[in-house]
């Protein structure tokens, strides 16, 4: 397995490129950096290809409707140039209520435009001139622009045409999507005993089809990590109001995705409940609505021989990259420790 994190939103990005310089002593292979409607991805990433040396730098994600697909391509090029081999481009399709709600953007279409950006960017790295009939029409034809527009190649010739794509997503076709095209995938949570229940046929469906020059299926998955004795209740604490925002308010009724994943492990009522408790205003009483089986299975919190099978768990269940969110008075040693457990 290797070591994977995933930055804070909001945080000040020279913090956090600072703590990437650590972790990245301390054995951490792969480093995500969000962006959602807080500072964009791309400036940091850049950042931390100048300030590190190993580490792989991840979009956690790029919105697929806030950039064209050609650009898309571009940046993770570009990344990959200037990083020396160590760009992932990760891809995702946010929500509504970000993408119409902050970027003014129709939200629509997210898995044929996550299919159709996938060849397009892969089209680009291999210095092919881009052509595309779909949804997204390059060039553009004459009765939608002004004619002149023609097929292009990307000018510079990319360190590598197979830069990795990973891809969010939560839904049966997205996660079905995701297996067939994608070289990993970036579940929101994932309970290892409950992943063939959940996701087991829509990933059988899509890695049928997928091509085998593709390789195995990368997958993440752990969750926020905590060994210390003071830091174990901090550590439930923090995770409960991170599911609780997720499972009770990333979306409506109706339309949370993260709310019926929840409800698919086992959970339906629970997921009604946090859902109206968070919508309601009552958040704290929404976390605390949480189950502590579900707190104790999704996330990697406890002694260390609890931790250790956790991890054994998530590896048994396809989990390539462990990825953990540290709670510790020196994040640094437990990333080193959990290092030594998974090598």
């Amino acid at each position: 397995m290797l070591l994977s994190t995933i930055l804070q939103y909001g945080d000040d990005p020279i913090r956090n490129a600072d703590a990437v310089i650590e972790w990245e002593k301390a054995g951490l292979d792969v480093v995500w950096v969000p962006e959602a409607y807080s500072f964009d991805a791309v400036t940091l990433m850049g950042y931390l290809a100048a300030k590190t040396e190993r580490v792989q730098i991840a979009s956690g994600i790029l919105p697929i409707y806030t950039r064209t697909p050609t650009l898309l391509a571009m940046t993770a090029a570009g990344l990959d140039a200037l990083s020396g081999g160590r760009a992932i481009l990760g891809l995702g399709a946010s929500g509504p209520q970000v993408i119409e709600g902050f970027h003014g953007v129709p939200y629509d279409k997210p898995i044929g435009r996550t299919r159709e950006i996938i060849e397009i960017c892969r089209k680009v790295w291999r210095r092919e001139r881009v052509e595309h009939e779909g949804i997204y029409r390059i060039p553009l034809p004459p009765d939608q622009g002004t004619g002149l527009g023609k097929p292009l190649k990307l000018i510079n010739h990319p360190r590598r045409a197979d830069i990795p794509i990973w891809v969010a997503s939560l839904g049966d076709k997205n996660v079905e999507m995701t297996a067939e095209l994608a070289n990993g995938w970036l579940p929101h949570t994932l309970v290892p005993e409950k992943i063939q229940a959940v996701f087991g046929d829509v990933l059988a469906r899509g890695l049928a089809k997928r091509a085998p020059e593709l390789g195995p299926l990368q997958i993440t998955g752990g969750g926020i990590l905590a060994t210390e004795e003071e830091m174990l209740e901090p550590a439930r604490k923090a995770a409960r109001a991170m599911f609780a925002l997720y499972i009770g308010g990333m979306g409506a009724r109706g339309r949370n995705f993260y709310n019926t994943i929840f409800a698919r492990q086992g959970y339906a009522d629970e997921a009604e409940l946090v859902q109206d408790l968070y919508l309601d205003g009552k958040k704290e009483e929404a976390a605390a609505a949480l189950p502590a089986e579900f707190i104790d299975q999704a996330t990697l919190i406890g002694p260390e021989g609890h931790v250790k099978e956790r991890i054994a768990a998530l590896q048994e269940a396809g989990v390539t990259h462990l990825h953990v969110t540290p709670v510790s008075a020196d994040p640094v040693r437990l990333m080193g420790r959990v290092k030594e457990w998974i090598s």
